[in-house]
């Protein structure tokens, strides 16, 4: 019957095994993956390392580590858990494996660089489970959105799924704007707010209610209007801006603040039964004026409080954008840059249309001036509008 020592030799004899010294001289060579237990990682690890516990190798590392020819060097505390982990990896595949020698524990003793790493809380690991999951996003993943901000221009239809669901995913800081009061008409469809809040602050609701879901969330409110005096300042230092407005002179001055500040903006916006999303990155794809260079008249663009709104609809439009938003954020997948993502939902339709940048736009083109931070609300409706 073989024996724990019986069974460490045998890995042994079939991988290949390295000193400390050595893989910190080739650490641009290396992938290294840490397979101790999360406790122990905590504690302290290899900078840049990829943690995989080595119960979870089997099951999680062709995610994390998809290249099975990319050089790989294995480490646990002392040299015996890498040892089984780097003949695993050669039964999945990987090429190009090895095991250091005496682990962690000889690579701080030879006076090697280490750090402590910032990590998730037991908490955190209950709470962003299916996002641990999710090779795309993993640890490192949720620590970057718990680190992110985000701005979103408005606590009503669109910015209340938006908001919901991004603080539900661990995005660390929320900014929202919004200088209107809970009335009973918003509670069709603004699901932040409830009854006993008609009448309260807009803001105030909306912290209310993320605090409540999230306390990981850190939420910062705006009760003000958004003009060109205070624009510059409270969209600094934003991540991502999510614009949930429905009239023209806040776009047009939104756009031409992201692109001073270099700020993308998720746009959304609704009508009736339909809604739209594009994703405007500053001078990587189109900006709002390249979209709609000039405001349609009044007549042809009614707000919702004249025209109407299904209440689900911007339930939909709004959790678009707050996947649009994380995509940005962890820099996943094709945001809808040039690109605007239509639904009808009478027939439960989507659309997707190109949207080019304009090489004579007045904002972003190749021979525009300094941009001018201005009021522009001779451009229509006079009068206030709601989402």
């Amino acid at each position: 019957m073989s024996t724990p020592r019986d069974l460490l030799n045998a890995a042994k004899a079939e991988i290949t095994e390295i000193d400390p010294s050595e893989v910190a001289a080739r650490l641009d060579h290396f992938t290294l993956l840490d397979v101790r237990e999360p406790e122990e990682y905590e504690q302290g690890a290899v900078p840049g390392a990829v943690h995989v516990p080595r119960g979870n190798l089997e099951f999680s590392v062709e995610g994390r580590l998809p290249d099975k020819n990319a050089p790989v060097a294995v480490y646990c505390a002392g040299g015996v858990r890498s040892a089984f982990a780097a003949k695993t990896l050669q039964d999945l595949g990987y090429t190009d494996v090895v095991s250091i020698i005496g682990g962690f524990n000889k690579w701080k003793d030879e006076g090697l660089t280490w750090t402590t790493p910032q990590v998730l809380s037991a908490d955190q690991r209950i709470r962003y489970q299916r996002h641990l999951l999710l090779p795309e996003v993993g640890e490192k993943g949720q620590m970057r959105l718990l680190a992110s901000k985000v701005l979103l221009l408005g606590a009503g239809g669109l910015g209340s799924p938006a908001a919901l669901y991004l603080a539900a995913a661990g995005v660390g800081t929320i900014g929202i704007i919004d200088m209107d009061v809970v009335d009973t008409s918003n509670l069709q469809r603004q699901i932040l707010h409830n009854v006993e809040r008609v009448g309260m602050r807009k803001v105030d609701s909306a912290k209310m209610t993320l605090t409540a879901m999230n306390p990981d969330v850190k939420v910062l409110t705006y009760d003000t209007r958004l003009g060109a005096d205070n624009i510059l300042d409270i969209i600094d230092g934003y991540d991502v801006i999510v614009d949930g407005t429905d009239n023209f002179p806040t776009r047009y001055l939104v756009n031409d603040a992201a692109l001073i500040k270099n700020i993308p903006v998720v746009h959304g916006s609704i009508f009736r039964f339909e809604g739209q999303v594009t994703v405007f990155n500053p001078y990587v794809g189109p900006c709002y004026r390249c979209m709609i260079p000039e405001p349609p008249p009044p007549e042809l663009a009614p707000s919702c409080a004249e025209a109407g709104v299904l209440g689900v609809l911007p339930g939909i439009v709004g959790s678009i954008q707050a996947i649009e938003t994380i995509k940005l954020l962890l820099e996943l997948g094709d945001p809808l840059v040039g690109r605007l993502l239509t639904y009808d939902s009478m027939d439960e339709s989507f659309r997707t249309f190109k949207v080019r940048r304009d090489p004579a736009c007045p904002a972003c083109g190749e021979n525009a001036g300094p941009i001018v931070i201005a009021e522009y609300d001779d451009l229509c409706m006079p009068h206030p509008v709601k989402v």
